[in-house]
């Protein structure tokens, strides 16, 4: 082994201690609770979870249940979805089920009327829906259309729809998405080539949803007439890559329109990287547990002095886009 290589196996080493003394640190936070005087919440606070049948939205759905809060599970089939509140409702905590597919605009504005309905609106928005057609080192982008529609657009379509449901709260509304590292604008082998576009997308005051709506479309018509692999596009899960770097460009666009908004009705909106998770979704290879992947998605809706908005997270802590 040449010294390149021995400082390439130190420097990967040292990483994965930083990792694991974090994963301890944050292991040992989450098993302190909260005190009265930081739960802005109460059991009429209601959050909504999305794609929450199994993995990390489950976890999210279980872990905001523990903390007194009612939580709307869904999920985009109705079977399972009941059968996952069940199980949590078997362990004493206030969850109900409702069908939501954030693909179909029906659902979701059927879904929205009857959370008017029932519950007034929402506090708490999770965006966790999601699908990746690829595992490990594939990258087909044979199901390009159905990732992008349903981790940016129905992502997008359901933060659209919460937004006049939530309800004023002096510690804010929450809107969290559950995005990946993968869809970093500068991450180091997987962003985007094309410079001038990188840099547009970059600046947060002239983002717009036009220019993210645009690089997602060009993309599609890339992918279906075979040119996209000469695109510029991200090297690694091309398709999954681009559908969260749009949804957390989305993001920064809506919290720059929310932050006029008064105080007592303010809505902070932020995205996160859950790592690598053991779930259906990584062929149950990932490093982390849901219960860790969860973890940040629930400390950014409970923050007692949440003051933080338009931003990226991992392992609570805030990462650049």
């Amino acid at each position: 082994m040449d010294n390149t290589e021995k400082q390439q196996m130190d420097k990967k080493e040292r990483a994965k201690e930083r990792r694991e003394k974090r994963r301890q640190e944050i292991s040992l936070i989450r098993s302190i609770p909260y005190s009265d005087h930081q739960r802005w919440w109460s059991a009429e606070t209601i959050a909504v979870v999305s794609g929450a049948n199994r993995g990390i939205g489950f976890e999210i759905a279980h872990q905001l249940g523990l903390q007194g809060l009612t939580v709307v599970l869904t999920s985009r089939e109705t079977a399972v979805g009941e059968e996952s509140a069940k199980v949590l409702q078997e362990g004493g905590l206030k969850v109900v089920f409702h069908q939501l597919d954030v693909t179909d605009q029906k659902s979701i504005d059927t879904f929205c009327t009857w959370i008017k309905e029932n519950y007034g609106g929402i506090d708490i928005l999770i965006n966790n829906a999601g699908f990746n057609h690829n595992i490990g080192s594939e990258n087909s982008v044979e199901f390009a259309e159905k990732v992008i529609t349903i981790n940016y657009t129905g992502a997008k379509n359901m933060i659209k729809a919460a937004i006049p449901l939530m309800k004023p709260n002096p510690a804010g509304a929450r809107i969290v998405t559950v995005s990946s590292r993968l869809g970093r604008l500068n991450g180091r082998k997987n962003r985007i080539s094309d410079d001038a576009l990188r840099q547009q997308l970059e600046d947060a005051d002239s983002l717009s949803e036009e220019l993210i709506d645009g690089t997602v479309n060009k993309f599609l018509e890339q992918a279906k007439d075979g040119s996209w692999t000469t695109g510029g596009w991200p090297q690694n899960n091309t398709d999954y890559s681009l559908s969260k770097l749009a949804i957390n460009a989305y993001t920064r666009v809506v919290a720059r329109e929310l932050a006029g908004r008064p105080e007592g009705e303010k809505i902070y909106i932020n995205c996160y990287c859950p790592g690598w998770v053991k779930t259906a979704m990584t062929g149950w290879a990932g490093q982390v547990t849901p219960v860790e992947g969860a973890d940040t998605a629930v400390w950014l809706s409970l923050i007692p002095d949440m003051r933080i908005t338009g931003k990226f997270f991992a392992e609570r802590r805030e990462i650049h886009f």
